[in-house]
């Protein structure tokens, strides 16, 4: 317990302070976080961490990274270019690699490298926002996702009696899972207290909803795919904690979803 008090501490100190400053100090954090994330990914699926395949996927998480916002650049590639051009070089690896590299390999390097990917991207978006805003909205999004997770553990200790998934993560309840989303929803209409001229109480409620349902599938992903590779933790960085992905799960959901969903009202 003191050890994982100690890393929550030093790591959260870092992360927040890095999140209030922006800029490229907070982007390189993510790009940093992502590396290890996809790293943590291919070492759990048992894949090489070092070779071609993994070398296309490190390079191809970077290109997601770009920080063209900051660069005052435009992307070379739109969002479907890249995801093809991304998916050509995987299927290509196969052939070239006489199947030494095969589908099942390049299919997981492929949906590893865009969840991640694309998860870290649209947290960098959130903190770059246009409109001047980006601060408030990654607190916005990162508050829902903490409360809906506070939310959900201690109203599952307190009231839960009917478990969620047990086949998957046997300790949520339905109880908890309710709560969870109780408590972003509040936290949502909060943050909207303090701005109302930017979105609506209507929209506020939608995103605490979004928030706390997609973020819990998100955990439930992830303790799916440990599931089938039989481990506790995707990594051991954070002692206490596990890995990267580890603490990082709902977020990698939660982000991508509300701005491909068109819930942010700067998008």
């Amino acid at each position: 317990m003191k050890q994982r008090l100690i890393t929550g501490l030093w790591a959260g100190a870092l992360f927040l302070g890095l999140t209030l400053l922006g800029g490229w100090g907070y982007h390189l954090l993510l790009t940093a976080m992502a590396l290890i994330g996809l790293y943590e990914f291919i070492k759990m699926t048992k894949t090489p961490p070092i070779g071609t395949a993994a070398a296309i996927a490190y390079a191809a998480l970077i290109g997601f990274m770009i920080p063209w916002r900051l660069l005052d650049r435009s992307p070379i590639f739109s969002f479907e270019q890249g995801m093809w051009l991304l998916l050509l070089l995987f299927l290509l690896l196969t052939v070239f690699t006489k199947n030494r590299v095969n589908i099942g390999a390049a299919a997981l390097l492929f949906v590893g490298t865009v969840y991640i990917g694309t998860g870290f991207a649209y947290m960098a978006a959130s903190r770059a926002a246009g409109d001047g805003h980006g601060i408030y909205w990654t607190f916005l999004l990162l508050c829902c996702i903490w409360g809906s997770d506070a939310g959900a553990y201690f109203v599952g200790r307190a009231v839960g009696r009917n478990k969620l998934w047990p086949a998957i993560s046997p300790n949520k309840t339905v109880e908890g899972a309710a709560g969870g989303v109780l408590i972003a929803m509040i936290i949502a209409v909060v943050f909207w207290l303090f701005h109302t001229d930017l979105f609506s109480a209507g929209r506020a409620l939608l995103i605490g909803l979004s928030c706390a349902v997609v973020g819990q599938l998100g955990d439930l992903v992830q303790s799916a795919y440990k599931r089938v590779y039989g481990i506790k933790d995707s990594g051991s960085l954070l002692p206490g904690h596990g890995g990267i992905l580890d603490r990082c799960d709902s977020w990698l959901i939660v982000f991508p979803f509300v701005h491909l969903m068109t819930l942010m009202p700067y998008m």
